[in-house]
């Protein structure tokens, strides 16, 4: 019987307070753009700079390691994000503002990178990974529901940031003080997979700034597009989030029955068609369908994603390294989308992002044929394992029937360790060569010191002794 597999909730607490940020973006952007004196492409060049600091994080602690142990980077990060969010939520200061959420930024990169580092570290690191994104989606879901009912203003959604990580920090007591987090062994080893973590890494930023480039100004194309109230927008990305879940539960259901190629290749295909359908959304109806079948295939890819990643290395460095790659692209993605909007309009935007999206599918999908290939073994002389028989010398070329006898009264007196009997058909002695007269004296006298081993001594002169190869 298995032991029953434990939930690591310190982790996916970690991990929902660090992912927290990026899932409010759309309504941190929207707000930063409507409640202080900044235009539309300095709120996205905000959010990018919240998200880069994120992702500067994420790579140092992949770089550097973590000597310090999970417990207390996890603490660092945590402290530097209420820290952060909370003076920027509490100023009406952009340069306060700016410089609040680059700290914060960093608390979350590095609550991310030890939260992944760990789950990383799991027996069943995409079922951890998958209640990680449930939780984090089931808030977020939550804080597009609440936040409008209370009130106008930019520091809302980041002092629910700073608020979850201040809830969070208490849970860091029952994380390892100990545990590796990336590289924390004197000799690191070399990355393995590396062929493979690249083309994973190289594609990631790529996938992840399409989708956040629409993901920032989707609050603004449900305004200004759509003609929604805030409020509406709200409630369709709660629901959408709500659609989120029951696509990171149908990850869940799955696990790895489909692999992850085709959930990640078909998954990124059906994302692409959905950025199409809510940049080009003119009405209700069009942007909720786009927004909420869009969500819905995100996490389910996502958790695929990082699962990917956290199996080319237990350590976890691919995992930080391939979720920092992804954090550039996520930083990118809101100024990225603002200019793509303000210079052509937000349904070619969509369809540009659509475009990068299949083309970025493409290495991605590979990187998880390569990893689910089996591997070929080969074993070398030098890894076998070497099995000492103990043999009872025989006498040599010329000896006496009375030496023989004394060698084996000799050999008579020396403990002996029990050999099971082996059935062997045929023992010809071939390096030994006797002399012909004592032939027919070695037959009994093997017998009497190998009882149960069968002997057949072959007639006729010496040069008639043949060697055979062993079965």
């Amino acid at each position: 019987m298995s032991a029953p597999r434990t939930t690591p909730w310190p982790l996916v607490a970690l991990f929902t307070a660090g992912y927290l940020a990026p899932y409010l973006l759309p309504t941190t952007v929207g707000r930063l753009d409507a409640g202080l004196p900044l235009t539309t492409t300095e709120a996205g060049a905000t959010g990018s700079a919240l998200l880069l600091s994120s992702a500067t994080a994420g790579f140092l602690l992949a770089a550097r390691g973590g000597r310090a142990g999970a417990r207390t980077l996890a603490r660092v990060g945590l402290t530097l994000a209420v820290l952060g969010y909370g003076a920027a939520a509490l100023t009406g200061s952009i340069p306060a503002v700016v410089a609040g959420v680059i700290v914060g930024g960093l608390g979350s990169g590095t609550a991310t990178a030890v939260a992944a580092s760990g789950i990383a570290g799991r027996p069943d690191p995409h079922r951890v990974t998958t209640l990680g994104l449930l939780t984090v989606s089931a808030l977020a879901g939550a804080l597009y529901l609440t936040i409008p009912h209370l009130g106008p203003g930019h520091g809302l959604p980041l002092a629910a940031i700073a608020l979850t990580a201040l809830a969070v920090l208490p849970v860091t007591g029952r994380l390892d003080a100990h545990a590796a987090t990336t590289t924390t062994t004197a000799a690191p080893a070399p990355l393995p997979h590396r062929r493979t973590g690249l083309l994973l890494a190289a594609a990631m930023p790529c996938w992840s700034l399409a989708q956040n480039s629409l993901w920032g100004v989707s609050g603004r194309i449900g305004l200004h597009q759509a003609h929604l109230t805030e409020v509406t927008v709200g409630a369709v990305f709660a629901v959408a989030l709500g659609a989120g879940l029951l696509g990171v539960l149908g990850a869940g259901a799955l696990g790895p029955r489909l692999g992850r190629a085709a959930p990640i290749g078909v998954g990124t295909a059906l994302i692409a068609a959905c950025v199409v359908l809510s940049a080009s959304a003119s009405g209700p109806v069009s942007f909720a369908g786009g927004e909420i079948a869009w969500n819905a295939c995100y996490p389910l890819v996502l958790s695929y994603v990082i699962g990917l990643a956290a199996s080319l290395d237990p350590r976890g460095r691919w995992a930080v390294l391939v979720g920092s790659a992804g954090a550039l692209g996520t930083a990118a993605g809101p100024l990225a989308g603002s200019l793509l909007s303000a210079w052509a309009g937000y349904p070619a935007m969509g369809r540009i992002l659509a475009v990068v999206l299949l083309l970025s599918a493409v290495p991605m999908t590979a990187a998880a044929l390569r990893a689910s290939a089996p591997a070929r073994r080969t074993t070398r002389v030098a890894d076998l394992p070497v099995v000492e028989i103990p043999l009872a010398e025989l006498p040599q070329a010329g000896t006496s029937l009375a030496e023989a006898a004394l060698v084996e009264a000799a050999l008579g007196e020396t403990p002996r360790m029990e050999i099971p009997r082996v059935e062997i058909p045929d023992v010809v002695l071939a390096d030994r060569v006797p002399h012909p007269e004592t032939v027919p004296f070695l037959e009994p006298l093997l017998a009497e010191s190998a009882p149960g081993l069968p002997v057949r001594a072959l007639p006729g002169h010496s040069n008639s002794y043949a060697s055979t190869s062993a079965r």
